[in-house]
């Protein structure tokens, strides 16, 4: 049997850390450190721990991490000003919003008050244009550490038939556009898709975004397919039942440990970047 390639995630996003560090380094010495701004409405359990992983990750590579924490009662209006405060303060360079918000706020008109100098998580609508239209500098996050992950493993793209499952506006979406741009055939799945187990029999890459967890079976998939299983749902399982898939694929995202650390990995890299755009303007 051949043997199976685990795409560990971890090692992935230690190689991006590492890179990073001397970019953090020779930022500090001209006297900026890079600062992302946390957003956090409410008290779900899930969007907290979120939240404090992505804290703990910036001060470990010396990222200042800035978080905001704001009652569940805050007004679409109330929130978008805490965001506009942040747009105009030159010591943050990226800002993220938590989602999802509570409901009763727009989140869509919260993402859209984020500049794009400083959406760093790639949530608004320029920036999925930008992305769409491949010049973004900062694309939505998991989309990007799927990219990192195909690149770092060599995994040919070009000419390759990829298969979305999921088409939300900051995965599904984002992530078919960045594999049609690098010259893949894609075709982008959903809740209303018919026949989805053909559709997956005739894909060479497999990106799994649905949020349904073992949703995508083994035997959907053809022999030596790569899957990327961008889902994490309760129990530690991804949107792919792993051992079923593990058979069939050349490669695998395990979850944990796979897509979820390159996706942070992503956030300090874009705002490590956002922080040098910050000096050059």
């Amino acid at each position: 049997m051949t043997e199976k390639l685990i795409l560990d995630g971890n090692r992935v996003a230690n190689d991006i850390k590492e890179q990073l560090q001397g970019r953090v380094d020779a930022l500090s010495q001209k006297g900026v450190i890079p600062c992302l701004a946390t957003i956090l409405v409410g008290d779900d359990p899930a969007s907290e721990t979120y939240v404090k992983m992505k804290g703990n990750a910036c001060r470990k590579l010396g990222i200042e991490s800035r978080r905001i924490h704001l009652d569940s009662s805050i007004s679409t209006e109330g929130l978008i000003d805490v965001i506009q405060k942040l747009n105009e303060d030159p010591l943050v360079h990226g800002i993220l919003l938590q989602h999802p918000v509570p409901h009763g706020i727009d989140e869509r008109a919260a993402f859209e008050a984020i500049s794009i100098h400083k959406d760093v998580d790639g949530v608004t609508a320029l920036g999925f244009a930008q992305n769409a239209f491949d010049y973004a500098s900062f694309p939505s996050c998991t989309p990007a550490a799927i990219m990192a992950i195909l690149d770092y493993y060599e995994i040919p793209i070009e000419g390759k038939h990829a298969v979305v499952v999921g088409r939300s506006p900051i995965l599904g979406k984002p992530v078919s556009l960045m594999l049609l741009n690098r010259d893949a055939t894609v075709t982008t799945c959903h809740s209303k898709t018919k026949k989805l187990p053909k559709l997956l029999q005739l894909a060479d890459i497999v990106v799994a975004a649905v949020g349904k967890p073992k949703l995508i079976q083994g035997d959907w998939i053809r022999e030596g397919a790569v899957v990327l299983d961008a889902g994490y749902n309760a129990g530690n399982v991804g949107d792919v039942d792993y051992e079923s898939c593990l058979a069939k694929a050349s490669a695998i995202t395990p979850v944990p440990a796979g897509v979820g650390p390159v996706t942070i990995a992503m956030l300090l890299k874009h705002t490590v970047d956002a922080a040098e755009k910050s000096i050059a303007r």
